[in-house]
């Protein structure tokens, strides 16, 4: 992999979060990798996808986000702040995803960021069946990285919350297969809320041989 985008929705650095992150970009970069990172907290993220993010609307007398999209992306003439995310996702060989497991899903500002980013028109073109194998970004690949604050056994098929992998499906399948990544096996944290630091230590050891794996 030559270049790398982590988005990263996680609000505090001196998390285990925050030093998985740290260790993926020392890890990556000393490989050789082009690491780039969407902070979302840090970034203060717009997470709302709304009539603002299309300042040459298509259609001026009723909002349709899809119609608009495709008309931005065609045109080239969505905000900045989105154009500057799909160009690191243009760049991108892997797009990590990263985040801390709430309510069994993402934290919003996250599922803002693919509301806003994966644009119809660029991500998929529903309308000519570009989806899935076909979709455009077809060649890339995804990693799913999430921490979740209970042990694994709440979190296994047929325990209390249900499989995690199964809950994590509307992203991994729904969203990012759907836009034609390959998405690769996703990596769990597992009671990270409770984690002693030595386990915590093992646990970015895990991460970083995971990513040389990849790398290999």
């Amino acid at each position: 992999m030559e270049n790398v985008l982590i988005v990263y929705a996680a609000p505090e650095p001196k998390s285990l979060n925050g030093a998985l992150l740290a260790a993926a970009l020392k890890t990556l970069t000393d490989q050789g990798t082009c690491v780039e990172v969407s902070d979302l907290y840090g970034m203060k993220f717009k997470a709302v996808l709304d009539a603002s993010d299309f300042p040459n609307r298509w259609d001026t007398t009723v909002f349709d986000p899809a119609a608009e999209q495709i008309h931005a992306i065609a045109t080239d003439s969505i905000a900045p702040d989105i154009a500057t995310e799909i160009e690191k996702v243009r760049r991108a060989d892997l797009l990590i995803v990263q985040f801390p497991i709430w309510w069994t899903s993402m934290p919003a500002i996250l599922k803002g960021w693919f509301d806003r980013v994966f644009a119809q028109g660029f991500v998929v073109n529903v309308g000519t069946g570009e989806v899935y194998g076909r979709g455009l970004l077809r060649g890339k690949k995804a990693l799913v990285v999430v921490t979740a604050g209970s042990p694994a056994e709440l979190y296994a098929p047929g325990g209390p919350h249900g499989d995690l992998h199964e809950l994590l499906r509307p992203l991994t399948h729904n969203l990012l297969q759907f836009c034609g990544l390959e998405v690769l096996p996703t990596h769990v944290v597992y009671n990270a809320a409770g984690i002693a630091p030595d386990d915590a230590d093992r646990e970015v050891e895990m991460y970083q041989d995971r990513l040389l794996a990849i790398e290999a």
